[in-house]
């Protein structure tokens, strides 16, 4: 059973850093390498928002326009483990973070980063909260 699991959130003062991991379970790293990866986020009262998408190898990235610049994602495929580096963060960042794969998304879907495009796999989230 493949299991994705998000660990590295907290609380952070605004303009501190955080570094995300997403690590796959019950996938070997010839599997995990076969799908598209996104993190994205979901703040109370508030729609899910896509905010960074990586293809299969890591060489194709996406990010939403309010993070660019700020966080970066990145994957290590012999780990089976997605990251985003987060930094100068601000109250807006605070959400729940989540990563999902998906084993048939191409590059309109890596473009278009949106959730509801990454199916196969999702993990359970961890809160990532900025104060002011």
């Amino acid at each position: 059973q493949v299991q994705m699991v998000e660990s590295g959130g907290g609380l952070v003062q605004a303009g501190g850093s955080l570094r995300l991991s997403c690590t796959a379970s019950g996938l070997s790293s010839d599997d995990y390498d076969d799908y598209a990866m996104i993190w994205f986020r979901q703040a109370p009262g508030k729609e899910r928002e896509g905010v960074s998408c990586i293809s299969w190898r890591g060489d194709t990235t996406y990010y939403t326009n309010a993070v660019k610049g700020r966080f970066t994602i990145s994957r290590d495929n012999a780990k089976t483990t997605l990251y985003l580096q987060m930094n100068s963060l601000k109250p807006e960042d605070t959400a729940t973070y989540y990563c999902a794969a998906d084993f048939d998304a191409g590059y309109p879907q890596l473009q278009r980063c949106d959730p509801t495009d990454f199916s196969s796999y999702r993990g359970r989230g961890t809160q990532v909260t900025v104060s002011s």
